[in-house]
Formats: structure tokens, sequence, C-alpha cells
């Protein structure tokens, strides 16, 4: 049996005992918009409850991207002009990541390209994570002052060692060896058995086995020799230390080429980020959603935000003027009042 259902941005099928997301923005490098986030919390709902759908395939229409992140532009019209759509959105994707960390069946993601921000949201969170060959994975957020959301609360802090408060704060870009190696992917296969392991995947019920007869080792994994210098580095307690730490490191130039990546990152950001990285590893799911969505509404009442997209996406000048713009600058009880509950306006998760 096949039925497919178009919302435009994201189209839904059902082939065998499979249902299928593609999304669908590749002009926009499939980013994750409102209408995305709406269509495919109503079809996987839907599915749950459909016996002959044994399993969900997400992937992407060929091109670049997997999905490159949220639809920023769009949240920096609504943040500036104080629409509440802005929020309504945060809350809707941080429900559809929820709904895909505890999905019944298995949720399985073929991320082929880039994938950051909001496009890990709906991938990482799944049973089954498999890189294609073009896999680019970062969470950049700190860049355009933001913090790595869409569940890198939770997840980012249980890699292995300090890999995730490294990729937190720097925003850097790994490929599918590392991501293996991490966790953050399952398997990887190479691009061109992508579409032959999506069909044998509506045919089977036995999805381990079925992707492991089209996997194969992605070569070695880059990060693997500073593994011991961003444990030790990013251990630090706050970020003035790491940053003096990655400054002293005897592993240069990696240190210092670190350490100056970071410096031009939002101070107010990164604060943020190491603290709710810290939080997040004693926290279960919902509870690092909740803790998100408390952010994030301070997040649209600041300026760091909209001073980073029109600096990084906008304008493109790529020269964002923080406030404040030095780490020691910032006000530890501002960065507390990012964390405060939201009370009655807690984040209502499935």
């Amino acid at each position: 049996m096949s039925a497919t259902i178009e919302h435009d941005e994201v189209l839904f099928a059902r082939e065998g005992c499979a249902g299928i997301i593609t999304l669908n923005r590749p002009k926009a490098l499939n980013a994750v918009s409102s209408g995305i986030v709406r269509a495919m919390r109503a079809q996987l709902e839907a599915w749950k409850d459909d016996a002959g759908v044994r399993h969900v395939i997400i992937k992407a229409v060929p091109g670049r991207a997997f999905s490159a992140g949220g639809d920023v532009r769009q949240l920096y019209d609504w943040g500036k002009a104080h629409d509440p759509m802005a929020l309504t959105f945060y809350g809707s994707e941080y429900q559809l990541n929820t709904c895909i960390k505890h999905y019944p069946k298995p949720y399985i993601a073929l991320i082929d390209g880039i994938v950051m921000g909001g496009g890990v949201g709906v991938s990482v969170h799944g049973s089954h994570r498999v890189a294609g060959s073009s896999f680019l994975f970062a969470m950049p957020e700190t860049g355009i002052g933001l913090f790595p959301d869409v569940g890198g609360t939770y997840f980012l802090p249980r890699l292995p060692g300090e890999m995730g408060t490294y990729l937190g704060l720097t925003g850097a870009r790994i490929g599918a060896a590392d991501a293996l190696a991490l966790g953050i992917a399952t398997h990887a296969v190479p691009s061109e058995r992508l579409a032959a392991l999506e069909s044998a995947l509506t045919k089977t019920t036995d999805i381990d086995t079925c992707i492991a007869n089209y996997a194969s080792p992605p070569g070695e994994p880059k990060l693997a020799p500073m593994r011991v210098a961003i444990d030790r580095c990013f251990s630090g307690d706050s970020v003035e230390d790491i940053v003096a730490r990655l400054q002293g490191d005897a592993q240069q130039p990696f240190g210092a080429d670190t350490a100056a990546i970071i410096a031009a990152k939002s101070p107010t950001s990164l604060k943020i980020t190491l603290r709710q990285l810290r939080e997040g590893a004693k926290l279960d799911f919902r509870e690092c959603m909740r803790l998100e969505y408390r952010i994030v509404n301070r997040v649209l009442e600041n300026a760091e935000f909209f001073e980073g997209v029109r600096a990084i996406i906008i304008d493109k000048d790529n020269t964002p003027h923080w406030n404040p713009a030095r780490l020691e600058d910032v006000d530890a009880a501002a960065i507390e009042a990012y964390f405060a509950p939201l009370g009655d306006k807690e984040l209502d998760l499935p």
C-alpha cells in the first residue's frame, strides 16, 4: 500500500510498513518552519495509532542539507515585532522534539548533508540516526546570540567526556565518522546506498539487521586526537576557566585556535550554554525541554539574538556587537534570570 499526503514544505507517504516524512524546502536548506512542525506533529500522532505503520522514516529532498536549522529569519521578524508567534513556534517545536524522543515506534532519520539546530531536533532524538557520506553536524547557536536548544540540553551533556560542552560552546562542525564515534549517529551508510536502504526499510520490521546490511565504516574520527585536550579544557567550572585552559594548553595550536573561536561568540550565550549543559546532565528529557523554553522566553526579551541574526544572517557583515562584549562583564544575576521558572506559563509537554 502506498499513499502520499502533500503539505508543500513537508511530504508524508505510506510505503509498505513505513510512514515516510520528507522535508521539502531545498531552497531554504530545509529549514524547519512552523508549518513543518505542525504537520509533523499531527502526522506522527496519526501514525502512532496506525497498526499498518510499524516505523517512521524521516529524510530530506536531495540537496545540500537534511535541515540546516530552524527558520531563523522568520523568528527574527516575529521577535522584532513582538509577535507571540515566536514563542508559539518554540513551544510547538519543543513539543515535537519531545514527541519524537518518546515515540512508541522506531523513528529512523536518514541524514545526509547539513544538519544543524532545528534539523538536529527532528532527527537526533530518534531511535536510529543514519549518517550519509555528506553528513555535517553542528549546533552553532552561540554565534547568533542563542543557545543549543531543540534538546541540546539533554543530548549534548550525555556525549562522551566533555565533547558536548565543546560542540555546544564552539559550534564546531563534525562529519559522519565523529558523529558515529560520539553516538550522535547510530549508523553510517554511504550516500549512494541511502535510497536502497529506504526501500528495504519499507519491507521489513527487522530494522537493525536491515541497516547493518547497508552500513560501512565512515573512516577515522577527526576529533579523536584532540579528545584528551577537550576533556581537560572543557571541564572548567566557568567559560573564563575553559578559555584560560585552552590558552595555556600544551596541545597547540588546538587550544589557541579554539579559544579564538569562542571569543567570537556571544558572551551571554556562552554563559547560558555552559550552565544549561551542566544542569541538563542531571535532568530528564522533559525537564530539559521545559528548561529550554524558560531560556528562550528570556532570549526573545533581550537584544543578543536579534543582533546575532542581523550580523550573521541579515546584513551578513559577520561583526555582531555583543552587549556585554566581554565574558567578565556578563552579570551573574542576569544569567540566573534566564533560568527562572515561568509559573503558569511553563511548557506543556506530551
